[in-house]
């Protein structure tokens, strides 16, 4: 689907009965940041937009997301970007405004949710966005013909109750698959004390990624709060000067730890691919 159109915007207070979840999503104005608006699903809130400036990305964990997806390519090369989760595409339309034209898929689960998002809340005008309803898993068997990609965004992760073929070893294996040599996976895993699901993540992550590392704030690092972790595969060595750029990047505080540093959270078994 190539972009909408920047003109109106959603009624205020628009809602949309997800059948798939048996609750209703809701799309509202930001209070405080004109042009902005949220999307809640069950009265929680999931995705924050701001149509009027789309490289402001309010969430902590996708800005974190965001300043890895700046690092991948020299600035206003484009991105083959495939979104696995695609909420309000808050992140589809940050890669669209820094690099213009960019070609991107985004797979979602939930059919009633990306109409609604994309007639409340349109694309840019020249956004080139394939839009596919299906099961994060089950679609990467069909976009073999669309890889390679520079990155894979998966964000469907919230808590214990993760799916188990999402959350295994297998699944990592077949989107490495379709990533570019030097392209990153980049998983968002909230959680909450002891983060058993990000402990599990990072460990299956090391074993098909030569490259593993975790980015939140210090504090979630002692598994004693609530909170977001992104973790970030690669199949090519740490390049030089990514560490301090993407601290540097915010939002303050951020800590990365990779290698034996993530020891603690995923264990101090193999780090790399099982066949390395």
């Amino acid at each position: 689907m190539s972009g909408g159109t920047d003109d109106g915007g959603p009624r205020p207070g628009a809602s949309r009965y997800l059948a798939g979840l048996g609750t209703h999503a809701t799309i509202s104005p930001d209070e405080l940041v004109p042009g902005a608006y949220v999307l809640s699903i069950g009265g929680s809130e999931q995705s924050h937009v701001d149509l009027a400036a789309p490289r402001h990305v309010f969430y902590a964990y996708l800005r974190r997301i965001a300043n890895v997806l700046d690092v991948l390519k020299p600035p206003d090369e484009p991105l083959r970007v495939l979104h696995l989760g695609a909420g309000a595409l808050t992140l589809a339309r940050y890669v669209q405004a820094s690099r213009e034209g960019s070609p991107q898929v985004a797979v979602e689960r939930e059919r009633e949710l990306l109409g609604f998002v994309l007639d409340q809340l349109p694309l840019a005008l020249g956004t080139v966005l394939e839009t596919r309803i299906g099961d994060a898993r089950w679609e990467l068997a069909d976009l073999a013909d669309r890889a390679p990609f520079d990155a894979i965004v998966l964000d469907v992760f919230s808590g214990p109750g993760a799916p188990s073929h999402l959350s295994h070893r297998d699944f990592y294996a077949e989107a490495a698959a379709l990533l570019d040599r030097d392209g990153a996976m980049l998983v968002n895993i909230g959680d909450d004390p002891p983060l058993t699901l990000v402990r599990s993540q990072l460990a299956a992550m090391r074993t098909v990624f030569r490259e593993v590392a975790a980015l939140s704030e210090p504090d979630m690092f002692e598994a004693r709060f609530p909170g977001n972790f992104v973790a970030v595969g690669l199949q090519v060595p740490w390049p030089e000067g990514w560490s301090d750029a993407l601290i540097a990047a915010g939002p303050h505080p951020t800590e990365l730890r990779r290698g034996v540093e993530l020891d603690a959270l995923a264990g101090s078994g193999q780090s790399g691919r099982l066949d390395s």
